[in-house]
């Protein structure tokens, strides 16, 4: 017995001490790979993880360099600067494990953020080279950093790789970013590294720090709820759950719905009203109900469906919600931000009449199932049955702190998921293509875009980093009259950020598509990115902008515009001469289109409807239709108005919940 007990003994600590040497050993961060372009020029700090107090050490170009992990377990080497170059190897050297980054290089790392636009792939516009070895370029090397969010920093990006420029390898990266760096690299003759940390449909807030975001009252609520308390994610969940069995059973699953079991198919619905998704019910008939309403519809799966699992977008629900489909509960929700997106297993679904049931429960303000109709299934969609059910007092029922962010509109949550893991990265620069999603909020923008960039550059540390954006390009219809545009106010307030120093603009105001918010040409807007960045970031002697108001002069019936002479020579592609895109006002405010023409490198605005004209807009709208105003060097005109007059989106700034 004393024996199998030794040895049991000995199993235990053996076991114990293979755990104890698995935690120790030394791990880097996904963003140091094999394949990565680290920053020329600059001292670079290489850093990762480890248990505290083990040493840790790098070999690298005939050097050794050393370090210790700290308490909290974090360790941090800098290597002095290198031209550029490569490949090298960098070995470095823990208690445990060895680990070796191959095929590095040394040359200009350039992070390229934003929504959509910035998004797209190659292979998403179709893409197709003339030649694949036209894309097979080792000296361009593109990671992909894998979406995550979070109310703290995190240490580390949930994903991504390293990858060289091949005619495979571009087809799912940034197109954007790409035709950036395939011209910078064409130019410069110096390995280029794109970092593609970007998302569809987010709007900037998410991507600013909580500590930026401190400075905006529309957003004190927001931050002291969520990003103050310094919780995360996996803590905030893990307090709810410890807590959720006796709120649930004392608060939450009460009434009549869980009493008679309305989840079943065979649930008599007789009594129950029609209403319309998405939508609020208090908008359908339920004024100032709080509490637990019941929805059901049926449902037929899609033909020649064959997969392991249907996914359910209910999207977002105010606030809380539980669903079953044919009895079986299939996923349940808190926090009226979130997106309801359900994997439902098929065996529990039949080809016809699948009965969906949704309780939603709402805790004040307006509840519903709100999310419009350019989001989710069909399934979404439509007429539904409901119920009332428990009604409660909004003031006094106890809402407990739940995870309630979604990556499109919640502030910070982008920055701390894919940003704030990578600060310490010695970098070139920052491109970044964003905007559409606060077009809304275009006065808000002007004071959030430059607060955006300052705290991009403090974050990284690296001083006024080269800031290059990408000004929003003409979208939708051709307006039949001068009016207001959201769009166009956006444009004004980008436009307003290039008072930072080391900033430049690509603007996109004629390479836009009416009819797609994504237009194709992505090649036209990486060279003008590329243009500015030589100026702005290296110094060259290129044009990088077009023709920029500089002032307006009246003269008569007449309005003489004078422009900065960084863009060039001014010329219109009209073949009569005259320059299409300007609208003129009087005194009353009142715009009319006008008539202009270059005169001595200024362009002479008038219009037949304004004798006294005071205001000149230009190309202020969604989409201004085709232009004539450019450079001589094919750099078209910045769009401008010289009013300040009030405009759509004056007072409209950030809303947790705008849908409330």
């Amino acid at each position: 017995m004393f024996y199998r007990i030794k040895v049991n003994l000995l199993i235990v600590f053996a076991v114990l001490m293979s755990a104890l040497e698995i935690s120790a050993e030394i791990k880097m961060p996904r963003i140091f790979q094999s394949n990565m372009v680290l920053q020329r020029d600059k001292a670079v700090t290489i850093w990762g993880f480890a248990n505290a107090g083990e040493k840790v050490g790098i070999d690298f170009n005939n050097g050794h360099f050393n370090c210790v992990a700290g308490k909290n377990g974090k360790w941090m080497i800098k290597l002095p600067p290198q031209i550029a170059g490569g490949p090298f190897e960098i070995t470095l050297r823990g208690k445990s494990n060895t680990i070796v980054l191959r095929n590095i290089l040394f040359g200009d790392v350039w992070i390229c953020g934003g929504q959509s636009n910035m998004q797209i792939t190659l292979d998403q516009i179709g893409y197709k080279p003339a030649a694949a070895a036209n894309t097979n370029n080792k000296n361009i090397r593109l990671f992909t950093s894998s979406v995550d969010m979070d109310y703290v920093a995190k240490d580390d990006l949930a994903g991504g790789i390293w990858k060289e420029a091949s005619a495979e390898n571009i087809k799912y990266f940034s197109a954007v970013a790409y035709f950036f760096g395939q011209y910078l690299q064409d130019s410069l003759a110096v390995p280029i590294g794109l970092v593609s940390d970007n998302l569809g449909a987010t709007s900037i807030e998410t991507w600013m720090s909580p500590n930026a975001l401190k400075q905006f009252p529309q957003f004190k609520d927001y931050h002291a709820m969520y990003l103050a308390p310094a919780k995360s994610f996996k803590e905030i969940t893990a307090e709810f759950e410890k807590m959720k069995p006796a709120w649930e059973s004392e608060y939450y699953l009460k009434g009549k719905g869980f009493e008679q079991k309305w989840y079943l198919p065979g649930t008599d619905i007789s009594d129950w009203k029609t209403t319309e998704v998405p939508g609020w019910w208090e908008e359908k008939g339920e004024a100032d109900f709080d509490g637990a309403v019941w929805y059901r519809k049926t449902f037929d799966m899609p033909e020649g469906f064959k997969g392991d699992t249907f996914n359910l977008q209910l999207n977002q629900i105010d606030d809380y919600d539980i669903a079953w489909i044919n009895g079986d509960k299939v996923g349940e929700g808190f926090g009226n931000v979130n997106w309801r997106n359900y994997k439902v297993p098929s065996h529990i679904l039949k080809p016809k009449d699948n009965v969906l049931v949704v309780r939603v429960f709402d805790t004040g303000g307006r509840g519903g199932m709100y999310t419009g109709p350019i989001w989710g299934n069909p399934v979404l969609l439509g007429s539904w049955k409901y119920k009332p059910d428990l009604k409660i007092d909004a003031a006094s029922f106890p809402k407990p702190l739940v995870v309630n962010a979604s990556p499109f509109s919640s502030p910070a949550v982008l920055f701390n998921g894919n940003i704030a893991p990578i600060t310490n990265l010695a970098i070139k620069g920052i491109i970044w293509y964003q905007g559409e999603s606060n077009a809304g909020r275009a006065e808000e923008y002007r004071q959030l875009f430059p607060a955006f960039i300052n705290d991009w550059r403090a974050a990284f540390n690296q001083g006024d980093l080269p800031f290059i954006f990408v000004q929003l390009a003409n979208y939708m219809q051709e307006a039949g009259e001068p009016g207001e545009s959201e769009w166009a106010e956006l444009r004004e307030a980008q436009a307003m950020a290039l008072k930072l120093p080391n900033t430049g603009v690509a603007v996109a105001i004629d390479i836009g598509e009416a009819n797609d918010i994504h237009p194709k040409n992505k090649s036209g807007v990486g060279k003008r990115l590329a243009l500015s960045a030589l100026k702005i970031a290296y110094n060259k002697d290129v044009v990088f902008s077009g023709p920029a108001f500089q002032s307006i002069v009246i003269n008569g019936d007449s309005a003489v515009i004078s422009f900065s002479k960084a863009g060039g020579e001014l010329i219109t592609k009209d073949k009569y001469g005259y320059v299409r895109g300007f609208a003129i006002a009087g005194a009353d405010k009142k715009f009319y289109w006008a008539k202009a023409c270059i005169n001595d490198n200024k362009v002479i605005v008038w219009g037949t409807g304004v004798r006294k004209p005071v205001a000149v807009r230009y190309a202020w709208s969604d989409n201004p239709g085709s232009l004539d105003l450019y450079n001589n060097m094919g750099m078209p005109a910045i769009p401008f108005r010289t009013d300040n007059w009030p405009t759509e989106t004056r007072g409209k700034v950030f809303s947790e919940n705008p849908w409330e």
